[in-house]
């Protein structure tokens, strides 16, 4: 099966010839599948279609079939079902976050792409699950009237990041306006529901960073919610950036999580896929994905811009949301990198956060291809930074935590180090500055699984803000 998928891949331009083909003539055949009966006639074409595509594609009968924009790769055959792809969790040698074994989807995706000539897949909608194991040919036969269409138009756009959105501004929007060099930092919420350790980690940050992003069950693991979490910090005079996973969450719950943290004075959200359960502390979890990011964004866009819930029911009062989106320059497929970056921003982000940035030239290549599409005047880009106590540490780092991607030659220097952990420092000191040289750059996330007192140091010993702005620094 998977070899007769990397065959249709390969031979992507005769089969889209093929697709359109059939696509142009199957509409000739709507009186006679009148005649017959829809039902009828899609009761006999839905067990030919299940083999053939099944055969050729390891088609999951998902209704919506979308192979004639992905490159004769179905998406349904991602383990998250991404149906905007790539995750940032690609493996070096391209494999599949959740599968090391299977060649990540979107990778097959981009390669048939190339091979029929065709431009990158458009935004793609979320699933219409109700169409599950239902005929996708029956549909171009004979067109439903009350389809979901697969493709997907944007919300009303999002202002310019120059540009006020009104009267709510977030203090992370005002930074990223104005023409400093912006800093935030991420922190995992506590395992308690005492939020005197939340909130004492994020002390140390009071006057260092323009915001502090909350995650959401990162790395599969659980942890009290991003959205209480974000709460907590909104309510103690942070600027909170709460993490949004579509792991865990359907379009129903996330419409709603986002509602309520709107309401608590979160107003800054940062739309993710979602790791792997099978790493984390709960494999035998059930994952959703039921959205992707770029949908999601959409769906968020849409409740901001429109004031209406994805169904399209209006809302009595639209939240007030500044918008972000990830971006991993640093692993495969890197020359689709920036489409999946202009689509995230097409949806809605106005803010991207990167992966750990331990590369520089590859950095650089993806932002030069980000500035010439102008990416860099429609969203702010801050670039991920962090450091870790020892090389073994960043190794393992390296090797265990998909997405993440270390030059030997970083670790190799870090180990050669009387002081491993000066050392690395010393290493993002030096990344920091490189980047504040960069045309397309906007600031720096930092990141450090409680590592809180190092990287506070790190930005006061980069010179991005001074320890007398923090009143945490002196204790």
């Amino acid at each position: 099966m998977l070899s007769l998928r990397r065959w249709s891949v390969r031979h992507a331009a005769g089969l889209a010839r093929v697709y359109r083909w059939g696509a142009r003539w199957a509409p000739r055949l709507a009186p006679l599948a009148r005649g017959l009966g829809l039902a009828r006639s899609e009761r006999w074409l839905r067990p030919l279609e299940r083999a053939g595509k099944a055969l050729l594609f390891d088609c999951r009968m998902c209704g919506q079939c979308v192979l004639g924009h992905t490159g004769m790769a179905c998406p349904m055959t991602c383990a998250k079902q991404l149906r905007n792809g790539p995750c940032g969790g690609v493996r070096a040698d391209g494999g599949c976050e959740v599968r090391p074994q299977m060649r990540c989807t979107w990778l097959e995706a981009g390669d048939g792409q190339r091979r029929a000539g065709s431009v990158a897949a458009p935004w793609l909608a979320p699933l219409d699950r109700r169409r599950s194991e239902r005929s996708t040919w029956i549909q171009v036969i004979q067109p439903e009237p009350d389809a979901v269409p697969v493709t997907r138009s944007a919300p009303p756009p999002a202002p310019r990041l120059a540009e006020p959105l009104s009267a709510f501004d977030a203090a992370l929007q005002d930074a990223l306006r104005g023409q400093g060099f912006a800093v935030t930092v991420e922190i995992a919420p506590p395992d308690s529901p005492d939020p005197a350790v939340l909130l004492a980690r994020a002390e140390r940050f009071r006057g260092l960073v323009d915001a502090i992003n909350i995650t959401d069950g990162a790395g599969g693991n659980c942890h009290m919610s991003s959205v209480a979490a974000a709460s907590v910090l909104a309510a103690a005079g942070f600027e909170p950036v709460c993490q949004v996973g579509c792991r865990d969450r359907n379009r129903i719950a996330v419409q709603g999580d986002v509602l309520g943290a709107a309401a608590l004075g979160v107003r800054n959200v940062l739309c993710l896929t979602g790791d792997d359960v099978s790493q984390g502390d709960h494999p035998e979890a059930k994952p959703v994905f039921d959205l992707d990011a770029v949908n999601l964004l959409g769906v968020l866009q849409g409740m901001t811009a429109r004031g209406t819930y994805a169904s399209g029911r209006a809302l009595e009062q639209a939240p007030k949301l500044f918008l972000g989106a990830t971006a991993n320059p640093f692993v495969p497929p890197y020359v689709d990198r920036v489409d999946n970056l202009e689509r995230k921003i097409d949806a809605g982000a106005r803010f991207i956060q990167t992966q750990f940035c331990f590369d520089l030239d590859r950095l650089r290549a993806f932002l030069d291809e980000a500035c010439r599409r102008g990416l860099h005047r429609r969203a702010a880009l801050l670039i991920g930074v962090g450091t870790l106590p020892s090389a073994r540490g960043l190794k393992w780092m390296a090797e265990h935590v998909p997405g993440v991607a270390v030059p030997d030659a970083v670790i190799a220097r870090i180990a050669a180090a009387e002081d491993q952990r000066a050392e690395g420092r010393r290493v993002c000191i030096e990344t920091i500055h490189a980047l504040q040289r960069l045309e397309g750059v906007a600031g720096i996330h930092l990141m450090g699984h409680r590592n809180e007192a190092t990287l506070a140091q790190v930005i006061v010993d980069a010179g991005l803000r001074s320890p007398l702005s923090n009143p945490s620094s002196a204790s």
